[in-house]
């Protein structure tokens, strides 16, 4: 209790640097209540207000930091007033120092901030009143003053410059000075949204947005001091939603002259008494279609703004003001052609709108969000918490409405085509906003947003059916995407054995493979009065059989044809001094495997890998050979892929002494073949396939037969799960509204149809 009396007495003393000293120990003390309270009852707060107004240098700026962590803990709001708020804003405005100004700023903002905290006002002790008089303390309680955003507007009104220097100050080094300076941007927002009339807040807001608050504010979201400022930004962000959601509620009425206005300058803009090569036409009679030429549904454009309402409107007509003769052009090209392939430009740009606001999800709040402060407390989550691109809307509604003119084009779209547009447009700036970086700069935005190629957007949308589907019906899709592997794993070992029943030859390239513990077959064919070799240039040439066969034993290169038997329990093959043009019947294929002799097939082609659609790092060319007239080479374009080898017993050995040996040995001069061949024995012997291009044939029949099955949807079933999948045109979702409604799918029509035939409609 002494040293808070001997403190207070300090306050007051008359050299500066007993009461800087006094102060500099107050501040680090006066967060403490149990002191704030003996500090005020002592009657330190008076001489606390007294430093404020009249100290200077760092004296001044602990008396400020000090009471205003007075007003943090809801104390001191006796000695709040006029000269108070007059004193701090002319500090911000004048002075220079950086621990002043962090201070008087924070005083302002608790000042500001006041109605939104509760509008409470801090009940000093009960006492006697001697003692009050005693130390000076006499509070008027009767008469607290105001606070929120008004208590500072005449202060603001005598210092003009006030918020140009506030926003100024967001681009200081200090990021402690730029965090209380948004901290009271903000503050100032909210007061002047919550509690301000319908005309006076947009004034505002406006003004801000002139001295360059969201420039500052996107470059500091931006930047690498995003920790510091973490709060006052997140806050700043979520301000920014609830302005766009105030304007969103905001309905258009013809009976407000400032929507009159608009309206009426988006008409003149338009230049309706242009003829259509861009000429005045002289004539001013009332248009017809006054407002249809402009892409409006009606002639009565009020009701079509219900869903964005006055935010769309605002939007519109930014996007008018800022190409003017960009928009002009765009109707007169619109309205040279007939009405069914007219791109609305008006529905464009509410639709557009439309897009941004559920990508941004406005209706949410993040400043209410406990999460979202859990969010903050990790460095790598901010990317996740904060949305920069939020505070470039006009920017991004103008990108995004050039685009849609683009799609309308490249699509060719007709007006009933309207929802599908819609629906492309809704996945391109998913894509190019909702998965932006952080640090992404608004220009290359709205460059990819400019330059995103039609063909791959498609495909995108089908990614994202598919991902919406598997949110929904995720467990139902699981099991449909199993059973459909299933099946296709059976298509395609049976695709795999058909190629085995079908035969195919392969190269014998060393003296082990053709005297492996198997017989040669000499001529092949005896009917055939020629054979098959490649030349140089890969094509075909018949020579006769002794030529052809001093060539096949000079240049050591011999063939063997394998092949699957009918009832595919033996495997059948033959040598030969050449490939031939007919395909060897089982009959001259000398030599025969029994199936269940055989433990394993090896190969070292290389296993599926995500995302892999080859294996061609495991071909090798062949062995080149010497090439002169009489002896050509092997075609450059065949390639020998690794050896598989068939492993097994001896069909005669007994069980004790059995030895697993090579019972075969392929060399496929494809990959195809080598997937083919490998997959094929494997899952001939009930074993998984595992080369990637049978991986990825069992992908493809997979996902086409989801993607059938996803299609096969009852008109009804539409309409009872609030939208549908559309139809193959749509590209999945069929707009907006889904399905076909409460109508049925229209019915082919007969015309040119001179046999039986009908139609499946799945109904």
């Amino acid at each position: 209790m002494d040293n808070i009396s001997e403190l207070i007495e300090r306050l007051s003393n008359e050299e500066d640097a007993v009461r800087k000293m006094a102060v500099f120990k107050l501040q680090t003390n006066i967060g403490d209540p149990s002191f704030a309270e003996i500090f005020i009852s002592q009657g330190g707060l008076l001489k606390l207000r007294n430093l404020a107004l009249t100290a200077s240098g760092n004296t001044l700026a602990y008396s400020l930091t000090s009471f205003s962590r007075l007003l943090e803990l809801d104390k001191g709001w006796e000695y709040v007033n006029a000269e108070l708020i007059g004193r701090v804003v002319e500090l911000i405005v004048t002075h220079p120092l950086v621990n002043i100004l962090r201070g008087a700023m924070s005083i302002l903002v608790s000042i500001v901030s006041h109605p939104h905290s509760g509008n409470r006002l801090s009940q000093p002790p009960a006492m006697p009143t001697t003692f009050t008089l005693q130390h000076g303390y006499q509070p008027n309680l009767s008469n607290p003053g105001p606070f929120g955003f008004r208590a500072l507007r005449p202060a603001i009104a005598a210092h003009p410059q006030f918020l140009e220097m506030l926003v100024s100050r967001l681009s200081s080094a200090d990021h402690a000075l730029c965090a209380n300076s948004l901290q009271l941007i903000n503050s100032l927002m909210r007061d002047a949204i919550m509690n301000e009339s319908d005309n006076e807040w947009p004034r505002f807001i406006k003004r801000l947005q002139d001295l360059g608050v969201i420039k500052a504010v996107f470059i500091l979201m931006q930047s690498s001091a995003l920790q510091d400022l973490a709060h006052p930004l997140l806050e700043f962000q979520a301000l920014t939603k609830v302005l766009l959601r105030k304007w969103r509620d905001v309905k258009v009425d013809l009976e407000k002259k400032e929507h009159r206005i608009a309206l009426k300058g988006l008409h003149l803009a338009s230049a309706p008494y242009k003829s259509s090569d861009g000429k005045p036409s002289g004539s001013k009679r009332h248009h017809p279609e006054k407002w249809r030429r402009l892409g409006f549904e009606t002639e009565s454009p009020a009701w079509e703004f219900g869903e964005v309402g006055f935010l769309g409107m605002m939007d519109f007509t930014d996007f008018v003001r800022k190409h003017e003769d960009g928009f002009q052009k765009m109707l007169l090209e619109q309205n040279a052609k007939p009405h069914e392939q007219r791109c609305p430009v008006a529905r464009a740009s509410l639709a557009v709108t439309s897009i941004l606001y559920q990508q941004f999800e406005v209706d949410k709040s993040d400043i209410d969000d406990a999460k979202t402060y859990q969010i903050l407390e990790s460095r790598t989550n901010f990317e996740r918490a904060f949305r920069p691109l939020l505070l470039q809307w006009s920017r991004l509604h103008t990108a995004s409405l050039v685009a849609f003119f683009r799609l309308w084009k490249e699509t060719s779209a007709t007006i009933e085509d309207f929802d599908k547009v819609y629906e492309l447009m809704r996945v391109l700036i998913h894509k190019v906003v909702g998965l932006a970086p952080r640090t992404k700069e608004v220009q290359d935005v709205e460059d990819e947003i400019a330059d995103f190629d039609f063909t791959r957007l498609r495909e995108l949308q089908m990614d994202l059916l598919e991902q919406s589907y598997e949110n929904i019906w995720g467990g139902h899709l699981r099991q449909v995407r199993d059973e459909l592997k299933m099946e296709a794993l059976q298509f395609v070992k049976e695709q795999r054995i058909r190629c085995l029943l079908r035969g195919e030859w392969f190269p014998v390239t060393n003296e082990f493979e053709r005297n492996n513990g198997r017989s040669k077959t000499r001529g092949g064919n005896n009917g055939d009065d020629g054979a098959t070799m490649y030349t140089e240039g890969g094509g075909r040439e018949t020579r006769d059989r002794d030529h052809k066969k001093n060539n096949q034993q000079d240049s050591g290169l011999n063939w063997r044809f394998v092949k699957l038997s009918h009832n595919r329990r033996h495997l059948h093959y033959g040598d030969f001094e050449a490939e031939l043009t007919t395909t060897p019947t089982l009959e001259e294929l000398t030599e025969k495997i029994d199936l269940s002799t055989v433990s394993s097939v090896v190969s070292n082609v290389i296993s599926a890998a995500p995302f892999s659609s080859s294996s061609t790092t495991t071909l090798t060319p062949l062995p080149p050979t010497t090439s002169n007239h009489n002896h050509p080479p092997p075609p450059p374009s065949r390639l020998s892929s690794t050896k598989i080898t068939i492993h097994g017993y001896p069909i005669d050995a007994t069980p004790q002494d059995a030895k697993e040996v090579v019972l075969l040995t392929l060399n496929p001069h494809t990959h195809s073949i080598a997937s083919e061949w490998l997959d094929g024995l494997l899952m001939l012997l009930n074993q998984q396939p595992i080369t990637a291009e049978t991986e990825k044939l069992v992908g493809v029949v997979t996902g086409y037969g989801l993607k059938i099955r996803l299609l096969n949807v009852r008109y009804t079933e539409g309409e009872n799960a609030g939208g549908g999948g559309g139809g193959g045109d749509g590209g999945g979702g069929g707009g907006r509204h889904g399905g076909y409604g409460n109508r049925g799918p229209e019915m082919p029509s007969r015309e040119f149809v001179d046999e039986d035939y009908y139609y499946d409609l799945s109904v």
